[in-house]
């Protein structure tokens, strides 16, 4: 096999539509914009306009609280996938990130009771569900919780 032989699948590349380009085509004429006002014209981005009508977003009153900002979310690993570990091994941040158990940019760790532990793991983690933690101790193991860090404009 050569590079100049190397091809993609038969259906693989769709050919773009070719607007504007004759009747026969079939987005001809008015290249499948409907016809005539602003949105038919090329560049328009008409996002919250109601019609010279005060738009929902400003008529509605913006007080109340917001609770996104103080949500806490965790990275889940089930118990099931810590089998990875040698028996007697401890089970650390660096470690499931490495083996790619905890992948993604949030930056806590939550272990999930699925599954069933074969082995006797020390697992350091930032929390573990209920289920997760009997299951770890079952077997003879320990749950070290990582203590939070607190922001410091924010109480404890």
């Amino acid at each position: 096999m050569r590079l100049n032989e190397i091809a993609d699948n038969a259906g693989a590349r769709k050919a773009r539509m070719r607007v504007g380009r004759g009747i026969g085509s079939g987005k001809g004429k008015t290249a499948g914009r409907g016809v005539k006002g602003q949105k038919s014209r090329t560049g328009v981005a008409i996002k919250g306009f109601e019609g010279g009508q005060m738009p929902l977003y400003r008529r509605i009153p913006k007080r109340g609280f917001n609770n996104a900002m103080h949500t806490v979310e965790y990275i889940p690993v089930n118990l099931q996938a810590l089998n990875v570990f040698e028996n007697g091994a401890k089970v650390d941040e660096a470690g499931l990130r490495s083996l790619g158990l905890a992948n993604g940019r949030l930056p806590r760790i939550k272990i999930l009771g699925s599954g069933e532990l074969t082995k006797k793991l020390t697992v350091t983690a930032h929390a573990f569900s209920a289920s997760a933690r009997t299951k770890i101790e079952a077997k003879g193991g320990t749950c070290e919780v990582i203590p939070a860090k607190v922001h410091p404009g924010r109480k404890a």
